[in-house]
Parts: structure tokens; sequence; C-alpha cells
């Protein structure tokens, strides 16, 4: 049988092939092409979104720090406003006393400015002498000049501005032994004036004084059946500590003083509670317990027991809640006097002390 003659086309199998193969590979370009550039697409969207939120983030933090500078702002207007006005009430301050200046300058007369500026000089020479004084003397306001190199620590409460010291200027003050002042007192007043006894109460009374506050007021009573000031004529008035001549006078004073006659607290402790203003502060030098009340005893003795009497009397006129700080120098013969008279400070919170011989 014989074959047909195949007639060729341009569609035939081959050239299909042919061009499916092509568009395969077209197909596969685009499919690449478009992959790569979503990626890319992608990624430039995430660095746009990073770069949107930080710009936001940037404008919250602006936005805070605004409302926080307002905030400063009103305050600082606040403050300007009222410091303008305080600038201006004082420059009228100021006006008003140019004005009063003015015044007072076209008033006074020339002789007078001079004689107050030669007053103001004086003051000045006077601050600068006293301002060297200090520095010689440093703390004390005296100098006090004990036996060798002793200091001691006594407990004593020496603070205070208005500071009392009682000074027990009676017979008894001329000895530690009741023989020595039985001896004594029929001696000459010079004699009685330098006992060994009393020069230790007027040292004792000069060391106190050097120890008082600079800013403080003082008085000094001696007393025996009666009572004075050191200083003859102050007894109504408390003098200041930074006046050193005036402490003195009252140190040199107590020179004159003889110790005689018996004691009577009861009159010394009335004679404080009438005192203004009051003390804060008392300090009390005596060798034992009174021998007299307001009135002279009947008989040439007393007992014991109407001594610690007197001495009970003689508290309850005390000012209540001033500190008493005694300083004891026990005289034979007085066995109570240290218990009465260290339960006197105890209770009025002040200190109690009895100082050897050598002491201060």
């Amino acid at each position: 049988m014989a074959r047909k003659n195949r007639r060729f086309t341009t569609f035939s199998l081959s050239f299909l092939d042919i061009m499916s193969c092509g568009f395969g590979a077209v197909a596969l370009i685009f499919l690449i092409i478009k992959h790569g550039s979503d990626h890319d697409i992608e990624a430039e969207n995430q660095d746009l979104a990073a770069e949107v939120n930080l710009l936001q983030e940037e404008v919250q933090f602006g936005q805070e720090h605004l409302v926080l500078a307002r905030n400063t702002l009103d305050t600082t207007s606040d403050e300007l406003a009222k410091t303008q006005g305080l600038a201006r009430r004082i420059m009228e301050q100021i006006e008003e006393i140019k004005g009063n200046i003015a015044e007072i300058d076209s008033t006074t007369d020339e002789m007078d400015v001079a004689r107050l500026q030669e007053k103001l000089k004086k003051l000045e020479q006077a601050k600068q002498k006293l301002e060297e004084e200090n520095k010689k003397l440093g703390n004390n306001v005296r100098k006090f000049v004990g036996d060798g190199d002793r200091q001691y620590l006594t407990g004593l409460r020496l603070g205070g501005d208005r500071i009392l010291i009682l000074l027990d200027s009676s017979a008894s003050m001329l000895g530690d032994e009741l023989i020595k002042v039985i001896r004594t007192r029929n001696m000459s007043d010079a004699v009685k004036r330098d006992t060994e006894k009393w020069r230790r109460a007027k040292q004792t009374v000069s060391w106190l004084v050097s120890q008082f506050p600079q800013d403080s007021q003082y008085q000094i009573y001696t007393f025996n059946t009666g009572f004075r000031a050191a200083i003859v004529g102050t007894e109504d008035r408390w003098l200041n500590v930074d006046d050193r001549a005036k402490m003195d006078d009252a140190i040199k004073a107590l020179d004159t003083v003889v110790p005689q006659n018996g004691t009577s607290l009861e009159r010394i402790f009335n004679a404080v509670n009438s005192m203004s203003p009051l003390p804060d502060n008392i300090i009390l030098i005596t060798d034992g317990l009174p021998t007299q009340g307001m009135q002279a005893a009947k008989g040439n003795t007393v007992s014991g027991k109407d001594r610690l009497k007197l001495f009970r009397k003689a508290v309850d006129a005390l000012p209540k809640s001033i500190p008493v700080n005694v300083i004891l120098a026990p005289m034979e013969g007085d066995p109570m006097a240290a218990s009465e008279f260290w339960k006197l400070a105890m209770d009025t919170q002040g200190s109690f002390l009895a100082p050897s011989k050598d002491w201060p």
C-alpha cells in the first residue's frame, strides 16, 4: 500500500514546541523580576514606617516639653510680677527715706553733726580697744590667776541672763573650826579680812564671774544678819558682765567686807524675791545653816534643830523655779548642812559643790 505524502505547514509540532518553550521562559523571567521587586518594596516600606514612628515620638516629646515650658513661663511671669512689685515698693521706701534724710540734713546744725561724728569716732576707738582686750583674754570676761596650772570640773551652772551671787559674810566665814572663829573674831578687821577661809571665798567669787557669759547680767550680794550689794547703791539693778571696770570694782569692794555677826538666810532670800526682774540663776556660797530668821535669836546659842527650822523657813521665801547652785565650805558642828543644801540644789535643778581647800 503506497504511503501518502505528508504536507508541511508552519504550525507543525516542532514549531509549537519551540513557541511553548519561549513563552515558558518569558513567564519565568517575569516571575523572577516580580518577586524581587516586591521584596525591595517591602524593605523600603519598613524603613519608611520606622522613620514615621521616630518622627511621631519626637513630636510627642516636643509637645510634653512644650507644656512644661509653658508652665515654667507662667511661674516665671508670676515671680517677675512679684519682684517688680517688691522693687517698686523698695524704691518708694528709698525715696521716702531720702526725703527724711534731706529734712534731717536741713534741720541739723553743723555743730551737732560734728559732735555726733566725734562721739562716733570715740565709740569706734572704744570698740577696737575692747576687741583687742577680748583677743588677749580669750573667752573669759575677766582674768583669773590661780595657783599653778589647776583647772577643775565643777558641774556648776554658770549660764543665765541674770546671775546672782550670794556670799555669806557671817563670822563663821573666819575659819573652818569653831575655835578658830572664836579666836579670830576678837582680832582687828585687817586680820579678819585676811583669814584663809574668807580669802578663799573671795577667790571663788572672782573665779565665778570670770566664767560668766559676756552678754549676761549679774549682781553680788554679801549677807550675814543683813545684806548689801558688793557695790553699795546698786542693790536695785543688774550689772552688765561686759562692763569690766564695774566688775573689777565689785571684786575689789569685797576686800573691804569684814566677816561678822550671825547668818540670816530668810532675810537674803526675801530680798531676792523682791528683785525686779528676778534672777534666773543663783549661786550661794556659804558654810552652814542659818543662826537666825528675820529676828535675832533670843539666846546666845542656837540648837541644830532650830537651825534646821530656820533653814526650811528661809527656803519657803525663795522664788520658785530658779536654780540654786550651792558652794559649801563645811563648818564643824553642823552635820545637817551638807544634806539640806544638797536637797535645796536638787529640788531647784541646781548643783551642789563642796570644794577642796585649794579650789579655785
